[in-house]
């Protein structure tokens, strides 16, 4: 391995870090692939650690003893979110969004690369702490949000689908009731996609009575798992009672007047939440 220099270790090094969030990886691994001594690592490692901090990019985590190492929580700060988010809801506040049955047209911002990789490491930031194994959604329109989450997280992604595939072998099925159609569905999960005992994070595009989380939180019991975190791009006002209730919503879709059109979206409770988290 070339020997790098100090500025070039820390450019290498930053950005293995960012690229690799979530590991754990030994001081040895970087000493061998600088050929430098593990007390000039620990050096490198805390100016970054402290870059990282001020900029609020994230937390570097130190483990001592012969099985440590050092590893990168992607994170963001308060401030950052709200402005993002603030912006957001005035995009979704467009009224040629409206569609039938109250949904709004998003796939402009769910095709947005840079907006997704922003969405992402912000849920990624909500739910840091939650020894996350996988990132589940329902195809279609959640798959590229769960994906820029689970980037973040360093975790698969496992996809909830209506329809049988062949390629994805044997299923795990269940019937759900709609919570907005109220008729009965059905949604099944490749039984190679979840191990038992898994630590899952919903991610949904859009909720109105959460229906389709709730058949995804009763998929995640038929293997034995457990949902530690629910996360939702936009959730819609709904008149009855919401089939889920422990749930983070990014933003709110709080009235959509298709005759007059009008689409008011405020701040959902994402931000309560993480400063609960925060102060916790």
């Amino acid at each position: 391995m070339k020997k790098f220099r100090r500025s070039g270790r820390l450019v290498d090094l930053t950005n293995y870090l960012i690229h690799n969030p979530h590991q754990l990886i030994p001081l040895n691994y970087f000493a061998e692939r600088y050929d430098s001594a593990k007390s000039s690592i620990s050096e490198d490692l805390a100016i970054i650690k402290e870059m990282f901090e001020s900029q609020e990019t994230g937390l570097l985590l130190t483990v001592a003893g012969a099985s440590g190492g050092v590893k990168f929580i992607p994170t963001a700060s308060t401030e950052e979110i709200k402005v993002f988010l603030t912006e957001l809801c005035s995009k979704l506040e467009d009224p040629n969004r409206v569609l039938p049955g109250g949904y709004l047209y998003m796939m402009d911002i769910i095709g947005n690369p840079k907006l997704m990789n922003e969405i992402g490491r912000y849920f990624a930031t909500m739910f840091a702490n939650k020894n996350v194994d996988v990132i589940m959604t329902m195809a279609t329109k959640g798959i590229p949000l769960a994906y820029a989450v689970a980037t973040y997280m360093n975790v698969p992604v496992c996809i909830v689908r209506h329809e049988h595939r062949i390629t994805e072998g044997s299923l795990v099925s269940i019937n759900y009731v709609s919570g907005s159609t109220k008729r009965i569905q059905t949604m099944s999960l490749a039984k190679r996609s979840l191990k038992e005992g898994s630590n899952v994070v919903i991610i949904d595009d859009f909720m109105k009575a959460g229906g389709t989380i709730k058949g995804m939180i009763n998929l995640v019991e038929e293997f034995q798992s457990h949902v530690v975190g629910i996360g939702v791009l936009v959730e819609a006002n709904h008149a009855e009672e919401r089939l889920v209730d422990k749930y983070t919503s990014m933003t709110r879709l709080s009235e959509v007047n298709t005759k007059e059109k009008i689409v008011k979206v405020e701040l959902g409770n994402f931000l309560d939440t993480l400063k609960q988290i925060k102060e916790d």
